[in-house]
């Protein structure tokens, strides 16, 4: 087998595809939370706080001086950073605990044995009879 074959085979397997797939959708749902995050739940708390942009919080370690730029340590960048992890990781913890207990009921669906059709039950009495003559 030569290895374009080999890699043809491999690129077109169900995981790799499905792996890309969940990438992309994935790249698409953090921007969702991120725009969420930023744009609804942020404004709100910044508000309650008297106004406060998260995105604008820092520390000064180095006044700008001489054309340099100013060293900021941006905790307020990492604060909201923090809280669209939180609520991506809830919303996919979410996702997963739904997709987990479709999956329990299917299983439970397959694994429960359905009542034989009627006329295999007549059959199999007619044979219980024909046995005991």
């Amino acid at each position: 087998m030569g290895i374009i074959s080999e890699f043809r085979d491999f690129a077109v397997r169900g995981n790799v595809v499905d792996m890309a797939v969940g990438i992309i959708i994935g790249g698409a749902f953090g921007k969702i939370v991120g725009s969420m995050v930023n744009d609804v739940i942020l404004p709100p708390i910044g508000l309650m706080m008297g106004g406060v942009d998260f995105s604008d919080l820092n520390f000064v370690l180095k006044d700008a001086a001489d054309g340099a730029v100013a060293v900021t340590l941006n905790y307020g960048s990492f604060i909201q950073t923090v809280i669209d992890f939180t609520i991506l990781a809830f919303a996919i913890f979410m996702m997963i605990k739904w997709l987990n207990s479709l999956k329990k009921k299917e299983a439970a669906a397959l694994a429960a044995p359905s009542a034989p059709p009627r006329e295999q039950v007549l059959l199999e009495e007619i044979r219980d009879l024909l046995k005991k003559k």
